[in-house]
């Protein structure tokens, strides 16, 4: 039976109790407690109980022990100890003196051993030991001591605390596109979607909810657009110092939740293959958005061999657990798929260097980049699709396994703003323009229009008078139309729309970089043509070039996209036909492709 405080020996010996008891008549009356004579006495052979309490006697044991202990060591200054606690007094007589040792010998072993101050002088020496060893570490107690071996520390080392979460200020730069940068200071909880709305503020930029911050490594030639509930600081620690953070548009960045079947085809969702009949887009977005549901997506990609150059065509399948291919043919048995790429720790990147660089079969290339990975090439998932719709959809299905719900919820906060300050905003039209009212001066006296329609038709009737007046000043010596200082020509320039002399690659660049939604457009100056220019449109996230080529009709100069059937007097004019008509265009135009300067 073993009993707490109190050493196995004192309970197994065979003479304990001897040594109990001659330790008690050895010692002076007066150091003796009242509580250990009386234990003693229960315990001895005339006490009627027959019940021995050993928990109580070494209780009254060890708090004897320790009195005698303290009032020993005040007297050892002058007087050495025995074992038994007597004091030591020389004799005179040798005789008597080795008749004394000879006859003590083997009792005072047998009590040595069981001596409470030697146990008590080796408890205190490992509680010394104990604090030397944890000196250097900081006092910080265990909070799970029931976790802890008994040979190990109470003290937590600096290495098995938890990461605290950043707190405090940070700098980021951030670069546009034309390469100019900007210094911001930032809390550390500030997310992408905060950091987004303070450089539009900053930038005197429009809030259309489409900016974006993305992720740029050079190096690696990959980037990707921040989700707008991540944490920038913590994304900026996991960035080599070549990286940086890039401010544009990404209008593709929640299009899927409006269009899921541009994003989605069927052949690519198994969800849809063994349903009968077309799938509505709400619950198709449903199922990907449950997490309980298993949604998949499969087909082949073209995958490149760790550490090789080459690259293997493969069937393959995204789930929430991962992205798999199958090592014979398109089977989705267990035993024929083998993980490629873990989700959860790992970011969807577009690659950016071109199929060149890879050796890419294609040109439609992304990479699955984890996260502890910086610059090593040889440990990125690089994969290929046959065309840009493959690519968005497995690029799109890996996001929302990813992140689930939170897209949506990230898709609805604008929405709700926007609600939100609908109640309390001001009509459409300033203060100033509602103070206005349609004036004819055409008599003597000026005279209110309350008919709308006939208000209508004079601002009409004025739109045409400021047109001749123009004409007249060019016939009266100003430069003609066609020329580069003619209203008409450069009025166009100041629009955001507008990008001047730029290649035919660098069109596609951009437009691709913004996202490719239907109706994303921009204008620019033809290579080809001096005095024409050209109108780049996505539609079915393919992109395509209408020239705008000039006319002349009565000694005016027209701008056209339909040779000639539908005539315009500058772009801005023609811009604004289209995204109410679609005319000849396979749709209206919708998002303006733009570049702002931070």
């Amino acid at each position: 039976m073993a009993v707490a405080g109190c050493p196995d020996y004192f309970l197994h010996h065979p003479n304990y109790q001897d040594n109990v008891d001659r330790a008690s008549s050895h010692r002076p009356a007066d150091l003796i407690g009242p509580s250990f004579q009386q234990s003693a006495n229960r315990n001895s052979p005339n006490h009627q109980e027959d019940d021995v309490d050993l928990e109580a006697l070494v209780n009254d044991m060890n708090s004897s022990f320790e009195s005698l202990y303290s009032t020993c060591s005040m007297q050892s200054d002058s007087a050495p100890l025995l074992h038994n606690g007597q004091a030591h007094r020389p004799t005179s007589h040798p005789h008597n003196a080795e008749h004394t040792h000879t006859h003590s010998t083997s009792p005072k072993q047998r009590l040595r051993r069981s001596q409470p101050m030697h146990i008590l002088a080796v408890r205190r020496l490992q509680e010394e030991e104990q604090q030397y060893r944890t000196s250097s570490l900081p006092a910080i107690p265990n909070p799970f001591p029931e976790l802890c071996s008994p040979a190990s520390s109470p003290v937590l080392s600096p290495g098995s605390l938890p990461p605290s979460q950043p707190s405090g200020t940070y700098i980021i730069k951030i670069f546009s596109e034309d390469g100019m940068g900007k210094v911001v200071e930032i809390p550390a909880d500030m997310t992408a979607r905060d950091l987004c709305q303070l450089l539009v503020y900053k930038s005197h930029c429009v809030d259309d909810n489409s900016w974006a911050l993305v992720e740029h490594h050079p190096a690696l030639g990959l980037e990707r657009c921040l989700e707008d509930h991540e944490l920038v600081v913590q994304v900026q620690a996991s960035m080599t110092s070549e990286s940086k953070f890039l401010f544009r548009k990404n209008y593709a960045k929640y299009e899927f939740f409006r269009n899921p079947l541009n994003f989605f085809p069927e052949q690519m969702v198994a969800w849809c293959q063994e349903t009968n009949g077309p799938i509505p887009p709400s619950k198709l977005l449903q199922n990907f958005l449950n997490s309980s549901s298993c949604p998949e997506i499969q087909g082949y990609l073209y995958v490149k061999e760790m550490g090789r150059k080459s690259w293997k065509k493969l069937y393959v399948f995204l789930r929430r657990s991962g992205l798999y291919f199958s090592t014979k043919g398109t089977s989705k048995e267990p035993r024929h798929l083998q993980l490629l790429a873990d989700l959860e720790d790992s970011n969807v990147f577009t690659v950016i260097t071109g199929r060149k660089h890879h050796n890419a079969p294609t040109d439609f290339e992304f990479c699955i980049k984890p996260n502890k990975v910086r610059n090593e090439q040889k440990e990125l998932r690089m994969l290929c699709a046959e065309d840009e719709q493959s690519r968005t959809c497995w690029m799109t299905a890996f996001r929302l396994f990813k992140y689930g719900i939170l897209l949506y919820q990230n898709y609805k906060i604008p929405q709700q703003r926007k609600t939100l300050l609908s109640h309390f905003s001001t009509p459409v039209r300033s203060v100033s323009e509602n103070s206005l009212v349609a004036m004819d001066f055409s008599g003597r006296i000026g005279r209110v229009i309350d008919n709308p329609v006939e208000a209508q038709s004079a601002a009409m009737e004025e739109g045409h008078a400021w047109r001749k007046r123009s004409q007249r000043m060019n016939v009266l010596g100003s430069p003609s139309p066609l020329h580069p200082s003619s209203l008409s020509s450069v009025i166009h320039r100041t629009q955001l729309w507008f990008h001047g002399r730029i290649t035919r690659e660098d069109s596609h660049k951009m437009i691709m970089q913004q996202g490719q939604v239907d109706g994303l457009f921009l204008l620019r100056d033809s290579q080809s043509n001096p005095k024409a220019f050209v109108l780049t449109l996505c539609h079915h996230q393919k992109i395509k070039h209408f020239q705008i080529l000039p006319c002349e009709e009565d000694g005016q100069i027209f701008f056209s996209l339909d040779d000639g059937a539908t005539k315009f007097t500058d772009l801005i004019q023609l811009v604004e036909f289209y995204q109410l008509n679609r005319g000849v265009l396979p749709c209206k135009l919708k998002h303006p492709c733009t570049i702002v300067a931070l």
